[in-house]
């Protein structure tokens, strides 16, 4: 797990800001669940035997209640919407939400045992544009905060009766190779065969290689809604390519797959950026009526080691460097004042010496230095020195809050009146 410090959370910000913004461009509302949820919720939506619910989840029991700190966001989302039948009142529900999941991953560049998500669930819409729309937002956001080098990877997996026509070809396919699997591949081929084509042991990739395809077994109805989330890829210019291994890692997915992976950077083996699909029966399995949705998830600390851009440095407003008991009263006043008209401000509270206190503005990067001495307070004034232009002046303290804020913002980057 791991500490975000001050100076790398500004880049955080930047980056919650923007997914927020770009959601909320195509009508998601945030929407916030809890971080602990029953286990049988993730046990019954995600699969008995996905790598997540046997072996990465933190689950425990307490006061007669088995629970788990949440993996993932989407069925928590998807049980908030069954639990506050939301579909009662809407006919289409965009959520988004951001926040830490917890998985006992084995260690990764940019991977931790805590980490964080940004993700939209659309819930009511069963078509293919908007699932093609869906992919368009992540490909677009991952150009929104500067990240342009990656590929879309598209699948589908059908429905019900596509899947159980493609595990009995793959049991047909891997059962005469069986021994050449790893043990968890052996161990989980009768029960569900289709999360060998999702394992990373090299054994099983080279079984994997000649696999049948389930797209030679897609249905009518599941062939015209593939041909359809590609043809509104093609409308929106989505760069994509069709990727017949992907099943992502979890049981609840129907028809639509997609992963985004990025071809360039600092990442390691693992190069998914966002990853997500549709999930049409998980509202029915979760006591609810049949509603179609579609959904996806994006790590927010392997965004951060893609996104450009230096941390910004976090710069006060105005300093304040009281000397005398005077001063130190007059700066706890002023500095109150000036917060309240929407300017950062630090006061130095610890009674040292001018040059100390004069250095320690300067690291933080103020522009303005305000001198309160007692000297300086007997005669009603305050001495401001701008620090980027190097000179100094006296003002009078009498309606000196408002002067220094409107340096300050004025000197602040766009000029924010408007946090006033």
């Amino acid at each position: 797990m791991n500490d975000i410090l001050p100076e790398e959370v500004e880049r955080w910000h930047k980056l919650e800001g923007a997914f927020r913004l770009h959601a909320e461009l195509h009508g998601y509302a945030e929407v916030r669940t809890p971080l602990l949820e029953p286990t049988e919720l993730f046990r019954h939506q995600m699969g008995e035997t996905t790598d997540v619910v046997e072996k990465e989840m933190y689950s425990f029991e307490r006061h007669g209640d088995h629970l788990t700190v949440r993996p993932e966001g989407t069925a928590g989302a998807a049980r908030a919407y069954v639990e506050h039948a939301v579909h009662a009142k809407e006919p289409v529900t965009r959520w988004y939400y951001l926040g830490p999941m917890f998985r006992g991953e084995r260690p990764a560049k940019g991977r931790y045992r805590q980490f964080y998500q940004a993700g939209c669930e659309l819930f009511g819409d069963p078509g293919p544009l908007c699932d093609a729309e869906t992919i368009d937002l992540v490909a677009g956001f991952l150009q929104r905060i500067g990240i342009g080098e990656f590929v879309v990877h598209v699948n589908s997996l059908g429905g019900a009766g596509t899947r159980d026509r493609y595990r009995d070809a793959l049991l047909a396919h891997y059962t005469p190779r069986k021994d050449e699997l790893s043990e968890d591949s052996q161990r989980r081929l009768a029960k569900n065969p289709l999360r060998i084509l999702d394992s990373k042991d090299q054994r099983d990739h080279e079984v994997s290689r000649d696999a049948p395809s389930i797209l030679d077994l897609l249905d009518d109805a599941d062939r015209a809604h593939w041909d359809g989330v590609r043809r509104c890829l093609d409308v929106l210019g989505v760069n994509y390519v069709v990727d017949r291994s992907l099943v992502r890692g979890l049981d609840y997915y129907t028809r639509t797959l997609f992963e985004v992976k990025a071809t360039a950077g600092d990442l390691g083996a693992q190069s998914t950026l966002a990853g997500g699909g549709r999930y049409d029966a998980m509202v029915a399995g979760l006591g609810g009526p049949s509603v179609p949705a579609i959904g996806f998830a994006m790590g927010m600390e392997r965004l951060l080691t893609m996104m450009p851009g230096a941390s910004p440095r976090r710069r006060p407003g105005c300093f304040l460097a009281p000397l005398g008991q005077s001063g130190a009263d007059q700066a706890l006043v002023l500095a109150k004042q000036l917060r309240a008209l929407g300017v950062p401000v630090e006061l130095d509270g610890r009674g040292g010496r001018l040059k100390a206190m004069l250095r320690r503005a300067d690291s933080l990067g103020a522009r303005l230095c305000v001198i309160l001495g007692d000297s300086e307070i007997e005669r009603g004034v305050l001495q401001i020195k701008d620090l980027v232009a190097h000179v100094q002046e006296e003002i009078p303290l009498e309606g000196a809050a408002r002067v220094l804020a409107d340096r300050a913002l004025e000197a602040s980057p766009g000029g924010q009146r408007g946090a006033r």
